[in-house]
């Protein structure tokens, strides 16, 4: 599935025109726009230039992502919230000429607010009002363009309600403007007076205000809901310590080729994903599988990119690099369900594209329903402005992607992955979950559920040379003994003390030798009683 950014979709309207535009294609199997990341996915033999050029005759812009995993140095401005700021900075500046705008247009004339050097002279005033929305607009003017772009595509979009309900307010001030100036003409100041009462300039501005309000707090969403995805890329490592020429050399990540040999010591992250030549470990799998407890690695074993060497350095060959890890894996797959439609997601799309004629065409009636019943092009200008406004701007386009992409996203970073938009809306509907295994849901972290001392030992005792010699450890089952222990026994001195790769821990309290580890190590230095391997067993169940 070829993944491509589509630039110029302010609605849900905008992104089934481009989606209807790319599916008319021979060769196009699937398509699938996402309005909330500004991308579209694209099965099939249709090719590139083909795919781009109509998008582009359908009135947006289109580019290939080149499907390569960003490198870390442009990884944050792949999701950057370029939006909100421009939006912001948009909002204060119309809000600062709007309240200038109210002020002249309803305090002066309803609340007798003071205006000096225009006080009576009602075109003055109008010619002000002219200039102050005429500012607003021109600020505000993407809304134009793209609504007016909309229509010439035969694509009305959202922004075309927005741009008709301002535009047709302010037009029709500026025909009240000039009907004023042939009532002064005649010396009818009468009439000047009772028409500078039909000026909507104020409306034409807030309109645009108010829009761009909605677009910000639309952005903003928009711009938090990739934080799970950018919390995902940041897991990739920066840097990787490849042998090249007989030396040790420190790279960027990216740059590590295949088949490359690699040094992870402890404490830091596998840069790709790998299999172990030399050396033993445990590494903290948490990134990906979410399971807390370290896997022992020795020789022949795999290692993944983002996984955490916890003890022992370890040599490895590269075996899969850039986009072919494991994470970068989750990464795309995450994307592409981003990309990808619930069946709801498909319902609202098929309303908003028929959502913006419908909502035009009631404004219209409803504008010549009044004009029939004998009212004034003024009034029933306003119910039509009204009907248009009323309807901007449409949710439904943004909050079914919203809730997808946040979906997907969270569930990523908590180690559950949707292959697609489906599954999650699916998975809202479940109410029955079978678990394999043990069965269990795990929180995370291990703890100590019981203490079973050897016969002839005391509980207190097998607790106290645990807690002292496990409390230098940095092993989560080490963690977990120290926080059990801890309040029920106090803690020996240990001397010598070694962390054993895959194995355990050693080390002497008073003049005894002390060692603590798996089945495996045990049994190595003594025999292990029928019994204990017994409750060990039911308890690892």
């Amino acid at each position: 599935m070829k993944q491509y950014n589509v630039t110029g979709m302010s609605c849900a309207a905008c992104s089934a025109r481009v989606e209807k535009a790319v599916s008319a294609l021979d060769g196009v199997t699937q398509c699938s726009v996402s309005l909330l990341t500004n991308s579209m996915a694209v099965e099939g033999t249709a090719s590139e230039k083909s795919i781009i050029d109509a998008v582009e005759k359908a009135g947006y812009g289109a580019s290939a992502k080149d499907g390569s995993t960003p490198a870390s140095g442009e990884k944050e401005d792949a999701f950057k919230d370029t939006e909100t700021p421009k939006l912001k900075r948009r909002l204060l500046l119309s809000v600062g000429f709007l309240i200038v705008l109210m002020y002249v247009s309803m305090g002066h004339s309803m609340w007798g607010w003071p205006l000096p050097l225009l006080e009576g002279n009602y075109m003055g005033i109008g010619l002000l009002q002219m200039c102050l929305s005429a500012i607003v607009l021109i600020i505000n003017k993407k809304f134009f363009i793209s609504g007016f772009k909309g229509v010439l595509n035969k694509a009305p979009n959202m922004d075309t309600l927005v741009a008709m309900g301002s535009g047709a307010s302010f037009l029709w001030s500026l025909y009240v403007l000039f009907a004023m100036t042939a009532s002064a003409a005649k010396g009818d100041m009468q009439h000047v007076m009772h028409l500078s009462h039909d000026f909507y300039f104020e409306s034409a501005a807030m309109i645009v205000t108010l829009i761009t309000v909605g677009k910000m707090l639309e952005a903003k969403s928009k711009g938090r809901t990739t934080n799970a995805l950018k919390s995902l890329m940041d897991l990739r490592p920066k840097t990787a310590r490849v042998i090249r020429g007989g030396e040790e050399t420190e790279i960027g990540a990216e740059e590590v080729i295949k088949g490359d040999i690699f040094v992870v010591r402890p404490g830091e992250s596998i840069p790709v994903d790998g299999v172990v030549l030399e050396g033993h470990s445990a590494v903290n799998e948490s990134a990906l599988t979410g399971e807390s407890v370290p896997v022992d690695k020795k020789a022949g074993d795999k290692v993944s990119a983002s996984t955490v060497n916890q003890s022992g350095l370890i040599r490895c060959r590269a075996v899969a690099v850039g986009e072919d890890t494991a994470l970068s894996q989750i990464i795309k797959m995450v994307s592409d369900a981003a990309a990808t439609k619930a069946p709801i997601a498909k319902i609202a799309d098929k309303v908003s594209g028929i959502f913006v004629p419908t909502v035009i065409a009631i404004a219209i009636i409803a504008g010549a329903a009044w004009l029939i019943a004998g009212q004034t092009a003024g009034f029933a200008l306003a119910r039509a402005i009204s009907v248009l406004v009323i309807s901007c701007p449409c949710a439904l386009g943004l909050a079914t992607p919203v809730a997808i992409m946040v979906s997907s996203g969270m569930g990523a970073k908590n180690g559950i992955l949707f292959k697609t938009a489906e599954s999650i809306e699916k998975a809202g509907k479940i109410q029955i979950v079978a678990l394999d295994k043990t069965g269990t849901i795990t929180k995370g972290e291990p703890e100590v559920t019981d203490v079973i001392p050897c016969e002839g030992v005391l509980e207190n005792e097998l607790l106290t040379y645990a807690f002292s010699l496990e409390k230098d450890s940095e092993h989560p089952l080490a963690k977990a003994v120290v926080k059990y222990a801890e309040g029920r026994t106090q803690a020996k001195a240990v001397r010598d003390f070694k962390a054993l790769p895959g194995k355990g821990l050693e080390g002497f309290i008073d003049s005894d030798k002390v060692c603590g580890g798996n089945l495996k190590f045990i049994e190595e230095l003594c025999p292990v009683p029928n019994k204990m391997k017994e409750d060990i067993e039911k308890l690892s169940l």
